[in-house]
C-alpha cells in the first residue's frame, strides 16, 4: 500500500464516498489508472497540538496494516482523524484504534463505497 501525498489526491478522494464513525471519516474514491491502494492521515488541530497529532498519525499508520489488505487495489483512500480518536487511543492504544478502523473499513463495505 502506498501514502498519498499530493495535495490534488487528498482533495480527489475527499469527492468520493464517504462513511463516518466517531473517531473517523473514511474518504474514498476509485482510479483510473491500476495498480495498489493507496492511503493519506489527516489529524487537524483540533485533535490537539502537534506532539498529540503527530502521536495520533504514527498510530493511524501501524493500525491500519492490520485493514490495508482490506482496501482494493486501484482505490485512494484518505482517513480523517476527529478529535474523539485522541482521545480513544489514550484509553484503549493500539488495539482500540485498530478496532475501530476494522469496523469503519467493515462498515463502507471494504472500498470506502456508501453502503447504502
Amino acid at each position: 500500500m502506498l501514502r498519498l501525498k499530493q495535495r490534488a489526491d487528498f482533495l480527489a478522494a475527499a469527492n468520493g464516498a464517504k462513511v463516518a464513525t466517531t473517531a473517523f471519516v473514511l474518504q474514498a474514491r476509485e482510479r483510473d489508472d491500476t495498480g495498489p491502494a493507496r492511503v493519506g492521515f489527516t489529524v487537524s488541530r483540533k485533535v490537539g497540538g502537534a506532539v498529540e497529532r503527530n502521536r495520533v498519525k504514527r498510530l493511524l499508520r501501524e493500525a491500519f496494516g492490520a485493514v490495508a489488505e482490506r482496501i482494493p487495489a486501484d482505490h485512494d483512500v484518505v482517513v480523517v482523524a476527529r478529535p474523539e480518536l485522541r482521545e480513544l487511543s489514550e484509553r484503549e492504544g493500539l488495539e482500540g484504534v485498530q478496532r475501530s478502523l476494522t469496523e469503519l473499513v467493515d462498515k463502507s463495505g471494504g472500498s470506502g463505497e456508501d453502503p447504502s
